[in-house]
C-alpha cells in the first residue's frame, strides 16, 4: 500500500510560489516523501481514543483482529452478547445459557450489514468457548452450541445482505419518485406577478413521495393563472392523470384568453384519455386585471377567501358544474364565477385529504377554524402553522394526499413622501 502511495505522489506536481511543477520529482524529494511515509505508518494513523481502546481489549481477545471488530461492532447486539455471558457467569449453569448467545448475531441482522453479523458471531463464538471451558461443558455439547452459533451467524448474515439490497433498491425508487415529483409539480417561487405564494403537499404514499393531488400556478400574457386539483384514487396509479392534467393546463393557460377554455380544453383531453369511472376534481382561478379573481369550481372543495381584514369565508360556486371528465354525463358546463380581490386579500385552496383527515375521534379537522386562527401576512409561515396542526390532528400520518395552496395579493409600497425644497432667495440685480 505505502509503494503504491508513493508511485502515485512520484507523478503528482508539485506546486511552488510562483510556477507548477509537472515532471518527476527529484530523487531527494521522493526519498523524503518515503522516509515521511514510513514514519506515519509507523506511528500508526488510528485516532488516540481507538488505539486507547485496541490497548484495553487487546489482552482479553489476543487472537481477534481487534481493531477492525471494534469499527463495525453494534452496540445493542454486543450488549446481548455480554448480559448473557454475565448471566452465564454469575449463575455457572454452564451450558443452559450458552445457546441464547445466538441472539446477538441474529439481532446485529436487523441493524448492520454482514460484516457487522459476522463480527458479533465471532465474539459471541470466542466468549462462548471460553465460558465452556470455564465450566467444564462436555466437548460434544459444546461443539452443538458453537454449530447453532455458525448456522444463525450464517443465516443473519445472508438476511442483512438481502436488508441491505432491499433498502439500495428502495432508495433508488424513491429517488425517481422524487424526480418525477419535481418534474410533475414543478416548486412554486414565492412571489409570482403580484402575488405572494406558499405550498405544502404531503402524499399518503409515503415510500414514494408522490399521490394524486395536482397544482400549478403560471404568469401568463393573461394574468396569473393557477389550478389545484384531486385526481380519482392516490398513490402511483393517479400519477399519469394528474400529469396529463398538468400538462394541458400550462399549455392551455398560455393560448387561451377566456379561462372556460381553459378548462374546456382540459375536460376534452380528459374525455379521450381517462377511464368511464376517473374523474378529477379541481379548481381553476385566474387574475386578469387588478381587482378582479376569475374562478372556476368543477366538483372540488370551495377554496377560502380571506379579506385584509383576516376575515374567512368559503367561496361557494353560484352554479356547481360538475368534475372534470363526467361533463359529458352530466350535460352541465362550469361557468365563470368572479369576485372582487383587493390589496391583501388571500385566497387558499386545497383539497379534500385536508379536510376530510380525522382524529382519532373520527372527527374532521375544522380548516376554517384553522385558518382563522393562524393567518397572518406571511403566506409560508401560515401554511406552516396549518400544516402542522394538521399533522397533529390526524396523530402524525395522513391517510389521503393533501395540498394547500395559499396566494396573497401584495400590498403595493407606499410611496416616498414629498422632499421639501427650499425656494432660492432673490436677488437684486444690480
Amino acid at each position: 500500500m505505502i509503494q503504491a502511495r508513493h508511485h502515485r505522489s512520484e507523478h503528482r506536481p508539485a506546486r511552488s510560489s510562483g510556477h507548477r511543477w509537472t515532471g518527476p520529482l527529484p530523487a531527494g524529494h521522493r526519498a523524503a516523501i518515503r522516509r515521511t511515509a514510513v514514519h506515519r505508518a509507523a506511528a500508526g494513523r488510528a485516532p488516540a481514543r481507538r488505539r486507547a481502546r485496541l490497548a484495553a481489549v487487546a489482552p482479553v481477545l489476543p487472537g481477534l483482529p481487534v481493531l477492525p471488530v471494534l469499527s463495525v461492532l453494534p452496540v445493542l447486539p454486543v450488549l446481548v452478547v455480554a448480559v448473557v455471558v454475565l448471566v452465564g457467569v454469575i449463575g455457572g449453569a454452564g451450558v443452559v445459557w450458552l445457546p441464547l448467545l445466538a441472539a446477538g448475531p441474529a439481532l446485529a441482522a436487523t441493524t448492520n450489514g454482514p460484516r457487522g453479523v459476522l463480527c458479533v458471531g465471532m465474539l459471541a463464538g470466542v466468549l462462548g468457548v471460553a465460558q465452556g471451558l470455564r465450566d467444564e461443558v462436555p466437548g460434544r455439547e459444546l461443539a452443538a452450541v458453537l454449530a447453532a452459533l455458525l448456522a444463525v451467524t450464517a443465516a443473519s448474515g445472508l438476511a442483512s445482505a438481502l436488508r441491505g439490497r432491499r433498502e439500495r433498491v428502495l432508495a433508488a425508487v424513491r429517488s425517481v419518485a422524487e424526480a418525477a415529483q419535481h418534474a410533475l409539480l414543478k416548486p412554486v417561487p414565492d412571489t409570482v406577478g403580484p402575488f405572494q405564494v406558499a405550498v405544502r403537499y404531503s402524499a399518503a404514499a409515503a415510500e414514494a413521495r408522490i399521490g394524486g393531488d395536482l397544482y400549478a400556478l403560471v404568469s401568463t400574457p393573461h394574468g396569473v393563472r393557477l389550478i389545484v386539483g384531486d385526481v380519482r384514487g392516490k398513490g402511483l396509479p393517479a400519477v399519469g392523470t394528474a400529469a396529463l392534467v398538468l400538462g394541458v393546463f400550462r399549455e392551455a393557460a398560455y393560448d387561451e384568453p377566456d379561462l372556460l377554455a381553459v378548462v374546456g380544453r382540459i375536460e376534452r383531453s380528459l374525455a379521450r384519455n381517462l377511464g368511464p369511472d376517473d374523474f378529477v376534481t379541481a379548481v381553476v382561478a385566474g387574475y386578469p386585471r387588478p381587482g378582479r379573481l376569475e374562478v372556476v369550481n368543477c366538483g372540488h372543495a370551495p377554496p377560502l377567501l380571506i379579506s385584509a381584514s383576516l376575515d374567512v369565508a368559503p367561496v361557494e360556486p353560484t352554479h356547481p358544474a360538475p368534475p372534470l371528465g363526467l361533463r359529458a354525463l352530466s350535460g352541465e358546463s362550469p361557468r365563470l364565477q368572479c369576485l372582487p380581490f383587493a390589496d391583501g386579500d388571500q385566497l387558499l385552496l386545497y383539497t379534500d385529504g385536508v379536510t376530510e383527515a380525522r382524529d382519532h375521534a373520527r372527527e374532521f379537522y375544522p380548516l376554517a377554524e384553522g385558518v382563522a386562527r393562524h393567518v397572518c401576512e406571511e403566506p409560508a409561515r401560515t401554511l406552516t402553522a396549518l400544516h402542522d396542526e394538521l399533522l397533529t390532528h390526524v396523530g402524525g400520518r395522513l391517510h389521503d394526499d393533501a395540498a394547500l395552496l395559499l396566494l396573497r395579493r401584495g400590498t403595493p409600497p407606499a410611496p416616498p413622501p414629498p422632499t421639501a425644497t427650499t425656494p432660492e432667495p432673490v436677488t437684486d440685480a444690480a
